[in-house]
């Protein structure tokens, strides 16, 4: 497993092993061991979730506030995504800045994203299957986001919002400004 820290501290890209044959492929998800050796960072993931993704769905910019923060380590089994993560961490020398990473079945690669970041993607392939593991359990009345065109954040999705396939509940997010007013 290689683990890269991205310009956002705490933020890593994990490259795993692939072992292909003629049968197939085995890889290692996660390994707590290594994760640890490479980041310095203990975690227990204690919820996993799975999604199945149209082209052109976004889902996100989301986060849980309070004692149910959530770290996620998220990766896609099939299709591919633009995966994007945002720093909400008002502290952080890159608070307000986002990092994005295209993530697909092929290559395997991973993201950890840390508490106190914002995270969605837009799906980029029709049947994508988007995983992601959880250090913290859901909370529904800690759920909060950002919209997906906020101007300040000023992220480039690479679709047109025509494309996109965007639930109600995401369309009424807030801008990033009026969150942190």
């Amino acid at each position: 497993m290689k683990v890269e820290e991205t310009y956002l501290k705490g933020c890593y890209i994990i490259t795993p092993k692939v072992f292909k044959d003629d049968r197939g492929y085995f890889l290692e998800t996660f390994n707590e061991k290594l994760f640890l050796k490479e980041t310095g960072i203990k975690t227990d993931f204690v919820q996993d979730n799975l999604s199945k993704s149209s082209k052109g769905v976004i889902r996100g910019l989301h986060f849980q506030v309070g004692t149910s923060a959530q770290a996620k380590l998220v990766q896609v089994i099939e299709g591919k995504v633009l995966d994007v993560c945002v720093d909400l961490r008002k502290n952080s020398p890159t608070f307000g800045k986002y990092f994005s990473i295209y993530l697909d079945g092929l290559n395997k690669q991973q993201l950890y994203v840390p508490r106190g970041f914002a995270h969605g993607f837009i799906v980029l392939e029709n049947n994508t299957i988007f995983s992601y593991k959880c250090d913290n359990y859901y909370d529904k009345a800690s759920e909060s986001g950002i919209i997906f065109n906020d101007k300040t954040l000023n992220i480039d999705w690479g679709f047109s919002e025509e494309e996109m396939i965007i639930s109600e509940k995401d369309k009424n997010l807030l801008t990033f400004k009026n969150l942190f007013k």
